[in-house]
């Protein structure tokens, strides 16, 4: 079967069309996002070929902009390295869920789809199939979402590094991505304890503001995990 055939199959597939259509709702506040992290790249001080090359790569928007400003300020190595690692470290957390589904698959697949695994991926696959068993039409379900996800984040990613400098700031885009992340926080937050962690998180920010080289971020992410931990404790406790 060739290549063509086969990509037409899975167009019509409608695992993979159910995919792509749960992806598609959230795709205007991912495009605002992909946006401004195209252009935040490009005024930090990247050129043109290290802006794309991070946005391919890295892909992924909340390390982006959090290494950003470190990198732009710069911050010692091990600042950059840590505030990343533990904006990622959400990802850890996902890993372990998607391995309920995808474990089985050779080394390659898992590495792949780790590449193309985002929030909303996992948001919204998670939903669909809440039993953490392999099941029929999940893979087609999951590059259905990413056939959207992908592109949606690159091209604006790209626009955004392209057109950087003809993009008036007053155009308010950062702050329609600040609505973008803030969006997909609260469709993360399904229950108290996780509302708990959310506070805790703003308030420590907050609270740390005034630190440089951002480190308010890292603070509230140890803070928020600390409390986490210790609420998922009592939890087990209980």
């Amino acid at each position: 079967m060739s290549l063509s055939i086969r990509l037409r199959a899975l167009a019509a597939d409608p695992d993979f069309r159910a995919g792509a259509r749960d992806m598609a709702s959230p795709s205007l506040g991912l495009a605002a996002w992909g946006l401004v992290t195209g252009v935040t790249m490009v005024k930090s001080g990247l050129s043109l070929p290290l802006a794309m090359g991070m946005s391919l790569l890295v892909f992924a928007g909340s390390a982006q902009l959090t290494a950003l400003p470190l990198i732009a300020s710069g911050a010692p190595l091990w600042v950059l390295l840590a505030t990343a690692f533990c904006v990622n470290l959400r990802f850890v957390i996902f890993s372990a869920q998607w391995r309920h589904y995808i474990g089985h698959l050779r080394l390659r697949e898992r590495l792949l789809h780790g590449y193309f695994s985002a929030d909303l991926n996992f948001v919204y696959f998670v939903r669909r199939y809440p039993d953490p068993v392999p099941a029929a039409g999940q893979r087609r379900y999951f590059w259905g979402g990413v056939a959207v996800n992908w592109p949606a984040w690159q091209l604006t990613s790209f626009t955004g590094i392209l057109l950087a400098d003809r993009i008036p700031t007053h155009w308010g885009i950062g702050f329609a991505g600040v609505l973008a992340l803030l969006g997909l926080s609260c469709s993360l937050l399904a229950e108290r304890m996780l509302w708990w962690v959310a506070l805790t998180a703003a308030i420590v920010s907050i609270a740390t503001y005034s630190l440089p080289l951002k480190l308010n971020i890292l603070c509230a992410i140890v803070a928020a995990g600390a409390v986490g931990w210790w609420l998922d404790t009592r939890r087990g406790k209980a």
